[in-house]
């Protein structure tokens, strides 16, 4: 499986709060047969979580140093996860924030409640730039579990769903784990992140993987765990 995203990055946001951390993370999700990994740090100025592009890319090449001396042999690559706003191409060109693994993706987060009206000019406003849009974990947001016709409005729109493996496990309750169902049954989903934050967070990984087989085929989860992933990280550089 590739994660699209993940808190590893040390230092940054609510993620990883050291290096000790992200290699205990890392090695927790080689051992579950992750092969590749986003690392997302938040992009929330309301939060505090101001890093830049050069600030992140800086503690990103010591961890990849200090993963490669330790042997954890994961591909990693740099993102955002970018909570919305207006700004949001005037912050990449200012190189505030940074695309999925170089690539033309932007993982953008919504308030988890709120109304989700507010933001649909923005949505469009990247898609007409040329940006593809991925919403992080849509099926933890109350207006989409009160309404799923903004699920299907938005992906007609062209935005694409990452949601949270554990998800599927009920990590983030019974609403989330019943919308996260829906969507995996009407085939809406895009690809999946830990969104792991601290240690010890992959060990359902192998049993939310296995829920999925009752909406896909063994062929088709193979597209949605890896190859979905791989037209982001292709020809990516580190």
């Amino acid at each position: 499986m590739i994660d699209l995203h993940s808190h590893i990055l040390p230092g940054v946001d609510d993620g990883a709060k050291n290096f000790d951390d992200s290699l205990k993370m890392l090695r927790e999700l080689e051992s579950q047969l992750i092969t590749d990994v986003i690392l997302t740090p938040h992009y929330f100025p309301e939060r505090g979580f101001t890093n830049t592009v050069i600030e992140n890319q800086k503690i990103f090449r010591e961890l990849q140093q200090r993963a490669a001396a330790e042997g954890i042999k994961l591909n990693l690559y740099l993102g955002n996860e970018i909570y919305i706003s207006s700004d949001i191409i005037e912050q990449i060109y200012q190189s505030k924030i940074k695309p999925l693994a170089d690539s033309s993706f932007l993982l953008v987060e919504l308030p988890l409640s709120g109304h989700f009206s507010h933001y649909e000019d923005i949505f469009r406003q990247l898609l007409r730039s040329g940006w593809r849009v991925v919403l992080a974990h849509p099926e933890r947001y109350y207006s989409i579990q009160q309404d799923f016709q903004i699920a299907l409005d938005l992906r007609n729109m062209g935005v694409l769903f990452q949601c949270d493996l554990f998800s599927l496990n009920g990590a983030y309750g019974k609403a989330a784990k019943q919308l996260v169902n829906r969507l995996a049954a009407e085939h809406l989903i895009f690809g999946f992140g830990t969104d792991i934050h601290r240690p010890h967070r992959d060990k359902r990984i192998s049993r939310a993987q296995g829920r999925l087989l009752k909406y896909y085929t063994p062929t088709e989860l193979d597209q949605l765990l890896d190859r979905n992933a791989l037209i982001i990280i292709k020809g990516a550089t580190a």
